[in-house]
């Protein structure tokens, strides 16, 4: 079968008003399955990958597996994946320009093939988002790299070799490509101011389940034994804190109470803490993260972004939209990427009190009354951000740009419906 169905992206039509309440299933992690099928392609064998979500982007990554001539089945809520053929023929080049993940292909190509030739990943409009560390790391570790009709060109002419690397910021990206190249490397490879996300902890565990030696895992400093070969695994995916975050704040922001079933709290401490001071109440429990709103929103006052175990830049824009109606000022500050605040536009539409002050603040006076409007989704969380005011705002919100929102959540209607929202998709 394609590992990319036919799905077009229409509008999302919302009335809101109504307090979320029930259970809902939290799918698998986007961010950490798109690294873990760019891995199976330095595995012999086949990987079978459970509760891999059905989004867009993992479509567009199977399709390039597919490409490279990976064979690629779907069992259930689990994809089935053998790479024992892997070329690096043409990469369909509107799959790699489609999303930013694609780029965690190049560590893992270049420690299979030796070679590489793609496009520039694109996929996001949230900032520039360079690639410099990635290919200053992996040039440490024998790449050359030219650029070629606009595109990626690098050979590692002698193989890969280890290396000691420091990162100058901790970049998730460029910490998982140093990994892929790193496993099957002729040595040892030290990496310091290594990126801690869970999404990095879960590709590194599932790297050793094949047989990798990554030692560190879960820390700033990883240390990588390289191995001849890896082997394919059963794996579950973790779930995904940023749509359990979503969900969270959107029954926080409705005044709801719902059961997040295997929400992965121990990662998301900081949104967890986050919620509690806007009026939530949350407990942790064996089936996953209970929330009920206390009444009354309050504004946290200040919201600030940072790396890793900080408040996430990908649950930024959900929180501004619930501080709109939260009573008092909040400011946020977005410290990682600059050009989060597209949604604060139609967000004004909506009836919010927003203020950019620079390049990387926003001032919010809450306590507004969200109305219905037609609005524009320009990239992925922003688009759910209008998803979560449409179901706190009076009357009828229409969203268009819902592929954004499908690049990231399955079924975004259908998992608020079943919390009782009156939300439909045309």
């Amino acid at each position: 079968m394609s590992a990319i169905p036919d799905k077009n992206a229409g509008e999302i039509h919302i009335r809101g008003g109504v307090r979320l309440q029930g259970k809902v299933k939290i799918q698998g992690s986007k961010n950490a399955a798109l690294p873990i099928l760019a891995a199976t392609i330095l595995t012999e064998g086949e990987n079978c990958l459970k509760d891999c979500p059905k989004i867009s982007d993992v479509y567009r990554m199977l399709r390039l597996l597919q490409s490279l001539g990976g064979h690629v089945r779907w069992e259930g809520d689990g994809v089935c994946v053998s790479t024992g053929s892997i070329t690096t023929r043409d990469m369909p080049a509107d799959a790699i320009t489609g999303m930013r993940s694609s780029l965690c292909l190049l560590g893992a190509l270049l420690a299979r093939c030796g070679s590489i030739v793609m496009e520039y990943p694109g996929g996001c409009v949230i900032g520039e988002r360079p690639i410099d560390l990635h290919l200053q790391a992996l040039k440490q570790m024998g790449v050359r790299f030219h650029e070629e009709d606009g595109r990626i060109c690098g050979q590692a002419p002698e193989g890969l070799s280890g290396a000691d690397i420091s990162l100058a910021l901790p970049s998730v990206g460029a910490t998982e490509n140093i990994v892929l190249a790193a496993v099957t490397a002729k040595g040892r490879t030290r990496v310091r101011g290594a990126a801690r996300e869970p999404e990095v902890e879960a590709l590194c565990r599932y790297l050793n389940a094949c047989g990798a030696r990554i030692d560190g895992v879960g820390s700033s400093e990883l240390e990588i034994q390289g191995v001849e070969r890896l082997h394919g695994v059963s794996y579950r995916i973790p779930t995904d804190r940023i749509v359990a975050g979503t969900y969270l704040y959107a029954a926080l922001g409705t005044r709801g109470c719902v059961l997040l079933e295997q929400a992965p709290c121990g990662h998301m401490q900081a949104v967890i803490r986050m919620a509690e001071r806007m009026g939530a109440l949350c407990q942790e429990t064996g089936e996953g993260l209970y929330v009920q709103s206390l009444g009354e929103l309050l504004s946290p006052a200040l919201i600030r972004t940072g790396v890793y175990p900080g408040f996430p830049t990908d649950m930024q824009s959900v929180a501004l939209a619930v501080a709109t109606m939260a009573a008092g000022e909040t400011r946020i500050e977005e410290r990682i990427f600059e050009n989060r605040f597209r949604v604060a536009e139609p967000l004004r539409r909506m009836g919010a009190d927003i203020r950019q002050t620079d390049s990387g603040s926003l001032w919010v006076k809450g306590g507004c009354r969200l109305h219905g409007e037609r609005v524009e989704a320009c990239e992925l969380r922003g688009g759910a951000a209008l998803v979560v005011a449409g179901l706190m705002a009076e009357g009828e919100t229409q969203i268009t740009g819902c592929e954004f929102i499908e690049r990231g959540y399955e079924n975004i209607c259908k998992d608020l419906r079943e919390l009782g929202a009156r939300i439909y998709s045309v």
